[in-house]
């Protein structure tokens, strides 16, 4: 028997290899809806340099640094825009991100609309994903659940009116209420009021959009919100990180 070439051992190990990069990709990642349990301000800080409405927020903001000061000023996860062409977001901003040392479990924003994102979402580093009710049929988002959970990713579904809460039947890890409707851009934090007790009881639920008072943040945890998704509060003050960290201060 001739002996294995040495071409053919290379080959073996960087097969070997790649299986374990797609082993470690499936893996459950730090989970968002165990984070926001845990936390005692449960605030997801999100990385988000331009919204649709506003403009560029903070251009020059680095997804090495500002990340990385969340966490290190006592966020309980993070949230980073990956959609170029309204957020000025990137996949990469996940990557560099990670890279810099954070540990956090990460959210995937963007609009999924297909299974490819998923796989991204996966690729990139991020721990949950963003679905979002008016995007897509029950059936569609059903479909993508299932994909992500199977990539390892948790999901935050995210609904806006009292119409799309019979998605709550899909059973998400983590349910959000937007207090911005996608359409106008208008922002209502009593959305959250309205809609928290027609929820599932035993789910862990976020509010996000126009959330930047203390007060309102224990007032949406008393009525059983365990997650503030809060971006544009932060991103918007010369240090974000900081300014993270003067809000659970007040807290």
């Amino acid at each position: 028997m001739s002996p294995i070439s040495p071409m053919k051992d290379v080959l073996q190990e960087i097969v070997a290899h790649k299986r374990e990069e797609l082993a470690a990709m499936r893996q459950k990642k730090p989970s968002l809806r165990q984070a926001l349990l845990d936390s005692p301000t449960g605030i997801i800080a999100e990385f988000k340099r331009r919204s649709p409405s506003k403009g560029w927020i903070k251009e020059e903001g680095r997804a090495s640094e500002i990340p990385l000061s969340y966490q290190q000023n006592g966020a309980a996860a993070l949230s980073i825009l990956t959609d170029k062409q309204y957020f000025g977001g990137h996949d990469r901003f996940i990557m560099e991100a990670r890279q810099s040392g954070v540990t956090l479990p990460v959210l995937y924003k963007n609009f999924v609309i297909d299974e490819m994102q998923l796989y991204e979402a996966a690729l990139c580093g991020a721990s949950a994903v963003l679905l979002i009710a008016a995007c897509l049929p029950k059936e569609e988002l059903r479909a993508l659940m299932v994909k992500a959970h199977e990539l390892g990713l948790e999901v935050l579904l995210e609904m806006h009116s009292e119409a799309e809460l019979d998605y709550c039947e899909l059973e998400p890890d983590v349910y959000g209420i937007n207090n911005r409707n996608l359409g106008s851009f208008v922002t209502d934090v009593d959305n959250s009021f309205r809609l928290a007790e027609l929820l599932p009881k035993d789910a862990v639920k976020v509010s996000e959009s126009g959330i930047s008072k203390p007060e309102t943040i224990r007032q949406l945890r008393q009525a059983g919100f365990r997650g503030f998704l809060i971006g544009e509060t932060f991103m918007k003050t010369p240090d974000p990180g900081q300014a993270l960290k003067q809000l659970i201060e007040q807290i």
